[in-house]
């Protein structure tokens, strides 16, 4: 009897227990869902990005952090080179680093190529939990406990945190919600603790992600409806000025940031709604001192005479060029057509694309018919908070429709508003639902004001428990076909069923590893740049980095030039040796014939420009991949591609798969 009183708890110990449990289950989801590519494959690297930032995280941890910070790599962009430390932004890797050496303290030996492999999956667990205390905040416990379960597994966060996908995605959705957390928590207390905490992780946050520009305007904007709607308070003074000054200081430490912030137009909303506060609290100051007479009058000769300065000086320091204007991607984020017309290069990668209509129910099913429930729960019930959910989920909503790979910013506030939008629901309709046997007089009285209440009370919550049920099935089916497969090893079946292993990319990397000097200079399209660097320790002239565009377009044109062109081409860049991928044989779709429209594209004023059309589009070509006594010019121009057209047509006796892409392509 005594233990059992022990073990007896009382019903608020029970609730926190419960809570816990559950929340505890659904980070352990978070991390576990994302394994599929490990167990299915091996602990491996994916894409193209990651190995770039798993190199640059070995040399970290190899050599420390000063001969990182000032590490020039004369390995890429031959002959120019890279300084590393001043162009990247460093946390993933500096965290990466940090874990793999606290472990070593503690004698747990592990190989850093398996810490890059599993940070995403571990960071996906801690965004679950700063979901939970995020959507806590915004409406109860419950709600964030919802939340925090679909956010574990919603197809369009894993895109980008499944095991293997070391970018910097992997943690920056974290530092996000961490950011945003913090400041509703500053936003609701006004105390300096939060506010600092909350420069704290967006200074994580700007190590991590060039993404955090979407913070830096979007918590300036709120702070500007909150005064248009009347809300400004000594409380939101107080929150946004300790994170603006705090989190400027703290951001331009990063070298790759600099002094972007107090220069550039992206930073420059923050600055403005900086100044407005000033002006605000001022404006309050006089609003006490004076009558309402002299207020009106000084109110709006300041308001025209600083609206006037304001512009003029911003005015005058771009055209001067002390403000520098927005980047490509910003203007393409404002402008869908902008990269397609003015900088091609940005929207040949398909992750800069549109979203289409169907992406939006693979990557997120359920909760695009749950997030308008949510958002109207936030309209109906507004606060400071909220305000601030609501614009993040407007904001992201119309920035994920412009470019897909934003698609990943969007899936936390629908797991959000959608965890508010069920839990509002749920707790209506279980209000309605009665577990108890009323007397017969009580029970007649509820029959003639809410006839079978108890049935469609339990209709509507079985209803929400099937499309939770399914949203699950969805997403770990999602998960498990279609974002847990490295692009380094590809997998097929063959004709009897079985599992066929392409292992040709880190074959040829390995290959050129062990029998080329190690001097030699490998050109190859961008794309494979950080894969040879990472995996074959050899020199390349272009990579993802993509900062040369004049280099990138000497590289494509001889890509796309006659076989005398492009030896000229080749011997002006000091080339030793050529990487073509070639898919003819296996259908592979992502091989250089797919992306040869891209070849000549990079970009007048450029090298290469000549090879445009004048409305930069590459002529059309008789249909078909044909042989060359059918079309000597094809075979002329893709000079690299020739022997494995010739090879694939031999080994096929048919007309290779490639020809059915490149039909459509017009070739």
């Amino acid at each position: 009897m005594t233990k059992l009183g022990f073990l007896r708890l009382s019903y608020e110990k029970q609730d926190t227990l419960l809570k816990l449990l559950i929340l505890s289950m659904a980070a352990v989801l978070s991390f576990s869902t994302r394994l599929f590519s490990v167990l299915r494959f091996e602990s491996v690297i994916h894409e193209f990005d990651p190995y770039f930032n798993y190199r640059t995280t070995r040399f970290l941890a190899e050599e420390g952090f000063y001969k990182f910070h000032n590490w020039f790599d004369d390995r890429a962009w031959y002959p120019l080179g890279r300084i590393i430390g001043g162009t990247i932004y460093p946390g993933l890797m500096i965290t990466s680093a940090a874990i793999y050496h606290v472990l070593h303290f503690f004698h747990v030996t592990i190989d850093i190529r398996n810490v890059c492999v599993f940070l995403a999956p571990l960071f996906s667990s801690f965004t679950t939990v700063v979901t939970y205390h995020l959507t806590k905040e915004l409406k109860d416990a419950g709600a964030g406990l919802l939340a925090a379960a679909m956010i574990a597994v919603v197809p369009g966060y894993i895109s980008r945190s499944v095991a293997g996908s070391y970018d910097n995605e992997g943690i920056a959705i974290f530092c996000m919600l961490l950011t945003y957390y913090m400041w509703i928590k500053a936003v609701k207390t006004g105390s300096i603790y939060w506010a600092a905490m909350c420069a704290l992780a967006y200074f994580y946050m700007v190590s991590s992600w060039g993404g955090y520009v979407f913070l830096i305007n979007l918590i300036p904007l709120h702070v500007l409806v909150l005064m248009l709607t009347g809300r400004f308070s000594h409380r939101i003074y107080v929150a946004y000025c300790t994170v603006y000054c705090l989190g400027t200081i703290l951001s331009m430490q990063i070298s790759f940031v600099g002094f972007q912030p107090v220069l550039s137009s992206e930073h420059m909303a923050a600055l403005g709604v900086f100044g407005l506060c000033q002006i605000h609290a001022f404006v309050d100051y006089l609003r006490s001192k004076l009558n309402p007479q002299q207020f009106e009058i000084l109110f709006r000769s300041v308001i025209s005479l600083v609206g006037f300065l304001l512009l003029s000086l911003g005015t005058v320091l771009m055209l001067t060029g002390k403000i520098s204007p927005w980047t490509g991607r910003f203007y393409s984020l404002l402008d869908p057509s902008y990269a397609k017309n003015n900088i091609p290069i940005i929207a040949s990668v398909s992750e800069h694309q549109p979203t289409t209509w169907s992406s939006y129910y693979f990557d997120l099913q359920l909760l695009v018919f749950m997030f308008p429930v949510g958002l109207y729960y936030c309209f109906s019930n507004l606060s400071d908070a909220r305000i601030f959910i609501i614009m993040y989920g407007v904001t992201s909503m119309y920035f994920s429709a412009v470019m897909v790979r934003l698609m990943l910013v969007l899936a936390p506030v629908m797991c959000i508003l959608s965890g508010i939008g069920v839990s509002q629901v749920l707790s209506t309709y279980m209000k309605n639902l009665d577990i108890s046997r009323p007397d017969k007089k009580s029970k007649k009285q509820q029959d003639s004001t809410y006839p079978i209440k108890n049935e469609v009370a339990s209709g509507m919550i079985l209803v929400m428990a099937f499309f939770l049920i399914t949203y699950t099935f969805h997403s770990t089916w999602v998960t498990s076909e279609a974002y847990s497969s490295p692009s380094i090893v590809l997998a097929a079946r063959g004709g009897d069923g079985s599992r066929i292993i392409f292992d040709d990319f880190r074959e040829a990397y390995y290959w050129l590893r062990h029998n080329t000097p190690e001097d030699a200079k490998v050109m190859s399209w961008w794309d494979y740049g950080y894969q040879i660097t990472a995996m074959a320790n050899r020199t390349i002239l272009v990579d993802n980095n993509t900062w040369n565009n004049t280099h990138i377009s000497r590289v494509g044109q001889a890509m796309a030039s006659t076989e005398e062109k492009a030896y000229e081409i080749m011997r002006e860049l000091d080339v030793s040796y050529v990487l073509v991928i070639f898919g003819g044989l296996t259908g592979y779709s992502s091989d250089d014939i797919n992306k040869f429209l891209c070849h000549p594209r990079p970009r007048p004023p450029h090298q290469g420009a000549r090879l445009l059309h004048p409305h930069g589009r590459v002529p059309r070509r008789p249909r078909g991949l044909p042989g060359a006594a059918q079309l000597p010019h094809v075979q002329d121009v893709l000079l690299p591609l020739r022997p494995g057209l010739h090879r694939g047509q031999a080994a096929a006796g048919l007309r290779p798969r490639a020809q059915r892409r490149n039909r459509q392509q017009g070739l």
